[in-house]
């Protein structure tokens, strides 16, 4: 029996999964089943703990208050439901589990951002890199050139002020 549920464990996990560690905001995809047709649902919130390791039984629970109620998802990491994980935002904590913010309210239930903008999605073909136009250093040139009379301006304008104080 432990044979059979190892190798359908093997099958089930995925290959990538992005770093996600608690404090990080995330926004996580979800297949939801209708019927007959399926849609893509989005929970976004900030991540309270990371459990199981890294493993096919890896647990993430996800906190966001929703009209004044706060609301906890448990994903599993390696769920086929998950369609895909973004990390928005990543704030600097010093704990492992963050239950703290169940009760936190207000300006204590903030955490202080690390970096913004990190997105991690399943790695896509790599594009070769575009060439730059040669429109680039034709732009500087003309910076510079209206940077040129805008100081002789200046430079006019201080000698009359100088005339005003002698006089």
């Amino acid at each position: 029996m432990n044979e059979k549920l190892a190798t359908f464990e093997k099958t089930q996990v995925k290959k990538t999964t992005p770093d996600i560690r608690p404090g990080d905001t995330v926004r996580v995809h979800q297949k939801i089943k209708e019927g007959d047709r399926e849609r893509i649902q989005v929970f976004e919130g900030v991540v309270l703990a990371h459990k199981h390791g890294s493993g096919p039984t890896a647990t993430i629970t996800v906190r966001r208050v929703s009209k004044g109620y706060g609301v906890e998802r448990t994903f599993p990491l390696h769920s086929p439901v998950l369609e895909k994980i973004e990390v928005i935002n990543r704030a600097k904590v010093r704990r492992a589990k963050l239950y703290y913010l169940r009760n936190a309210k207000g300006r204590k239930a903030r955490l202080k951002a690390e970096s913004v903008g990190l997105v991690f999605e399943e790695p896509e073909e790599e594009k070769a890199p575009e060439e730059t136009p040669q429109k680039e250093p034709e732009q500087k040139e003309e910076t510079t050139t209206e940077e040129k009379p805008v100081e002789a301006e200046k430079k006019e304008e201080t000698p009359k002020k100088e005339e005003k104080k002698e006089a």
